[in-house]
């Protein structure tokens, strides 16, 4: 292992040397790379140095021990040897899954959309739920929320809804909720307290960076037009809502949540470059999802991947067959948990591919 993490140390020089040359500097492509690549490796760097303090505390304590000339020496020394020993399986596992290869798009910011699925009403309201459960997981982890587009539910909720989350290492977190989720309860509407089953689609597009797409806004027509819904006189009158129609694949986003035209059409370019992104993705995925049997994040977006019993309080991530009964709590945004077990799923996988390579 310390010959893996030795190549490590190797990278990690040659890359803190690079950015602070003033070619890589200027190429924002190659430094924005690079700065990622140096965070990714300082982190099994700083691992490294504790992994070889241990080695070496092993190494001096049996070297203690076998000389036994100074029997307080070797006692000493056989503790620090049982410590160590104690500490270095845990090391070698948590560094194990560190040197799998990071997926690239990991880092990067989302752009989530959910969509009511079958359920009429009570779909539009549980997609709110599910937008309010995003809301306040993102702002407990300090990431920033922006609603880009929405359509309201006649009951409540929303058809539709879009906004994108910003902060560290967003889409490896949240790449996780793509898919279908269902909801079982008793719907308000519903006079003989029956349990209705209804869905909500999740969209999860790690948001494209201007260098990932090149767009040309020669193929995108500008529809401005006022926007709908509740935000006041000014924003209902003025033609600040924006939708763009991308001709080549016949893609369409709007954009109304702002008073400002211009930074509605600086967010419905974000979505339309992001949305153009996700059909390379969508492409590399289903090449890597025929190579890995784990359905975790194979982008699959028909996929049920969970339910959410109300009447048992129960919700299942049908996936890894995780059950949680805390529904409450995590319909309220508390969701780290599923999302941890989600991860150690996918991780666990890539760890059993990367040792039949080996």
């Amino acid at each position: 292992m310390l010959d893996k993490l030795n190549i490590v140390k190797q990278r990690f020089d040659e890359v803190s040397d690079l950015i602070i040359q003033p070619d890589i500097i200027a190429d924002q492509k190659r430094y924005v790379q690079l700065n990622r690549e140096y965070k990714d490796l300082k982190e099994l760097v700083d691992k490294r140095e504790v992994y070889k303090t241990l080695v070496d505390n092993i190494a001096e304590a049996e070297e203690i021990i076998a000389d036994g000339s100074d029997a307080e020496m070797v006692e000493m020394a056989k503790m620090q040897l049982e410590e160590a020993k104690e500490e270095l399986p845990p090391l070698e596992e948590e560094i194990k899954f560190m040197l799998i290869p990071k997926d690239p798009e990991d880092a990067k910011n989302v752009v989530m959309e959910i969509r009511a699925g079958t359920g009429g009403d009570e779909a539009s309201i549980f997609a709110g739920d599910l937008q309010r459960m995003y809301t306040k997981y993102c702002e407990g982890k300090g990431w920033k929320v922006n609603v880009v587009d929405f359509n309201e539910g006649t009951a409540g909720g929303f058809k539709e809804i879009i906004f994108e989350v910003n902060g560290e290492d967003v889409y490896g977190t949240l790449k996780f909720e793509a898919g279908v989720h269902r909801v079982q309860r008793v719907p308000q509407t519903e006079t003989q307290g029956r349990v209705h089953t209804s869905a909500a689609t999740v969209i999860v597009l790690p948001e494209a960076e201007e260098f990932d797409v090149e767009l040309n806004m020669s193929d995108v027509r500008i529809e401005r037009t006022t926007s709908t819904g509740p935000g006041g006189q000014s924003v209902n009158t003025t033609y600040s809502a924006i939708k763009l129609h991308h001709e080549p694949t016949g893609l369409i986003v709007s954009c109304q949540d702002e008073k400002s035209q211009h930074k509605n059409l600086e967010k419905a370019i974000k979505v339309l470059r992001s949305r153009l992104y996700e059909r390379e993705l969508a492409k590399k995925q289903a090449a890597d999802s025929e190579k890995r049997k784990s359905m975790v994040s194979s982008g699959d977006r028909s996929a049920k991947i969970r339910t959410y019993n109300y009447p048992q309080g129960r919700v299942t991530d049908h996936r890894i067959g995780l059950t949680l009964y805390d529904l409450q709590n995590i319909i309220n945004g508390d969701i780290q948990k599923i999302i941890d077990e989600l991860m150690l799923a996918e991780n666990t996988e890539k760890l059993k591919e990367a040792s039949e390579l080996i």
